[in-house]
């Protein structure tokens, strides 16, 4: 196939039909709606913002709805028509990850009128050369004109028009916020001053007419939702600010700031999470609400003062990952069956455990929408409350005018409840009147921060619960982690090695039969850009389910150690973090190594 001069939406269909893409009758079907298609998505670009460039012949191919050779399974992408085109014209395909490109390098290399109006990228380079990502490699005039700008060697690079525009929003968006932002404050811009502003806008509404530090803000969390973190640092160095992101339980560096704009920055947090921007040495607690789409999304923000200025962390709760099904969690369905159990009782003590940051929250709140109805009264204690919820009656924990656990506790007994759930049981107050309540007829859910779930039996001993009351109201304990999975999109199967199998404490020679080495299947993720080369993308729990029988009601009422807790439960069919961690590594959900990570050996 001839390599022609310019790219056209002829030239697309000639290469996909060409690799067996599409069929003659669906390019027959392409080039009667090309036409009106780009007119549509034309006034679509016109209606949500200003700045409009021209279509992209792989934009409208891609809006057509068609699918690989026709199978509904596989739609007919950007991503798929680039990587066609890539092959073709012997360009290297990239797929862009935010993360990795130099954003102030992408800046300061080509404007952003430039970089719109052309589909070009800066995504890494150094003194002496750039790599760019277009969309069009094929239009020589563009690849002249970044020659002539850049002045250092250029490498080109094939990307979707798409992701290359969405990528330009984001950090063109963001740096010149910060930019515009740092030149105000060098000139002594009252940052106290800035309009308190909660309602995110669509990316595309952000005008260039608005505070700066509005506006960075906002691009800030539109890139965290899109990226799907959980978690914002902003930290404040000697010499500049540092924004990172916690992705799939791991810290990734996004972006550094300019530290005369860091002040500003937490400023506006401040304002919108209705914290004293005026006082700067005490940790203060605040929350925002927003939405993303069509749902609210709950960004809690906590600032503590460190050698350099103020530290802000947001965590974000998303309903639609905080509030799910228990079947959603990954407990096995034995797990599943005894934990439901445990919150169908009437009354009693139900322990959940695990480190910070191990899912807890969600387990909880997946617990309480299970037992939740117009019939069942369900009050929560939290400090702070995590995410609203409207079946719930929640009480956020305010230490500085004498609300805490045990006193929100000893309140909400006289409120008729069913279901009380207590964040944390933190001293022995709190856990007496847990399960003082638990004895008068309360179903309990509380949290402790152990690890394993014989452990959490000790801990509330040590705290000085009588072993009597204990071994009379707890009914269960489940303990938890969270692993990463494996990435879909680069997943590899192999097989375990005999020393890896050991490390596991896996018996190899119970597995080995007639001399042959042990065979055990697992999958890794070899890398790609989808999940940052970690091999890994998204996250599971692995659960410990602990059910209290006679047997253990009788060993807390005589307070011996968890290890022999743990050893009768182990007896009777408990699975082990680690044992539930290797099962899920066998069903291929997770790595070899993040069993070792996130589980020890029990």
């Amino acid at each position: 196939m001839n390599r022609p001069r310019e790219l056209t939406f002829e030239f697309l269909c000639d290469i996909l039909e060409h690799d067996k893409l599409i069929t003659f009758e669906q390019r027959r079907d392409a080039q009667l709606r090309e036409d009106r298609e780009r007119v549509r998505i034309m006034r679509s670009q016109q209606s949500r913002s200003r700045d409009v460039t021209a279509v992209h012949p792989t934009t409208v191919l891609a809006s057509l709805g068609l699918f690989v050779g026709g199978d509904s399974r596989y739609p007919l992408t950007e991503q798929a028509i680039t990587q066609a085109l890539a092959r073709h014209i012997g360009v290297p395909y990239v797929h862009l990850n935010p993360l990795d490109i130099d954003a102030k390098l992408a800046v300061q290399t080509l404007s952003r009128p430039f970089a719109r109006r052309h589909n070009a990228l800066v995504i890494g380079g150094d003194d002496s050369h750039v790599t760019v990502a277009v969309a069009n490699p094929l239009d020589v005039e563009l690849i002249d004109n970044i020659k002539q700008f850049v002045r250092r060697h250029v490498d080109f690079v094939l990307a979707p028009p798409g992701d290359i525009q969405r990528i330009i929003t984001d950090i063109y968006g963001f740096r010149t916020s910060v930019k515009a932002a740092e030149r105000e404050f060098t000139q002594g811009v009252d940052i106290g001053n800035l309009e308190r502003y909660i309602k995110l806008k669509r990316v595309d509404e952000i005008e260039a007419t608005d505070s700066h530090i509005i506006n960075a803000v906002e691009y800030l969390f539109h890139y965290a939702f899109d990226q799907r973190a959980s978690d914002i640092h902003i930290e404040p160095h000697r010499d500049q600010s540092v924004v990172r992101m916690r992705i799939d339980g791991v810290l990734h560096t996004v972006n550094v700031l300019p530290k005369v704009v860091h002040p500003a920055i937490v400023s506006r947090l401040k304002t919108l999470s209705r914290l004293d921007i005026a006082e700067k040495r005490r940790p203060q607690d605040g929350r925002i609400k927003t939405a993303r789409g069509q749902r609210e999304v709950e960004i809690r923000v906590s600032t503590m003062s460190v050698a350099f200025g103020e530290k802000v962390v947001l965590r974000i709760f998303d309903p639609e990952i905080v509030l799910r099904d228990l079947s959603d969690l990954g407990l096995f369905d034995k797990q599943l069956a005894t934990f439901e159990q445990f919150i169908q009782r009437p009354h009693g003590l139900v322990l959940v455990t695990g480190p910070t940051g191990s899912g807890k929250t969600t387990t909880l709140y997946s617990a309480l929408r299970a037992v939740s109805s117009p019939q069942v009264n369900v009050n929560t204690i939290e400090d702070p409350i995590e995410i609203v919820v409207d079946q719930f009656n929640q009480v956020e924990v305010q230490h500085k005018i004498g609300i805490t656990f045990a006193e929100s506790l000893r309140h909400i007994l006289r409120q008729d409840p069913d279901v009380i759930m207590v964040g944390e049981v933190r001293d022995v107050d709190t856990a007496n009147i847990a399960i003082q309540a638990s004895l008068t007829g309360h179903l309990v859910l509380a949290t402790l921060h152990t690890n394993d779930s014989a452990s959490a039996i000790t801990r509330l001993l040590e705290l000085g619960v009588d072993p009597f009351l204990l071994s009379s109201t707890l009914v269960g304990v489940l303990a938890q982690r969270l692993v990463r999975m494996i990435c879909p999109e680069c997943r590899v199967e192999t097989f375990l090695t005999p020393d890896q199998m050991s490390l596991l404490g896996l018996d190899v020679d119970q597995l080995t039969e007639q001399g042959e080495s042990p065979q055990l299947m697992v999958a890794f993720g070899e890398g790609c850009v989808k999940c940052r080369n970690t091999g890994l993308y998204g996250r599971s729990g692995v659960f410990e389910v602990l059910p209290v029988d006679d047997k253990i009601r009788r060993m807390i009422a005589t307070s011996v150690s968890s290890k022999e807790i743990m050893k009768q439960a182990r007896q009777d069919g408990l699975l082990t973090l680690r044992e539930a961690a290797i099962r899920k590594m066998a069903k291929g959900v997770t790595s070899f190594e993040e069993v070792l990570r996130v589980t020890v050996d029990g």
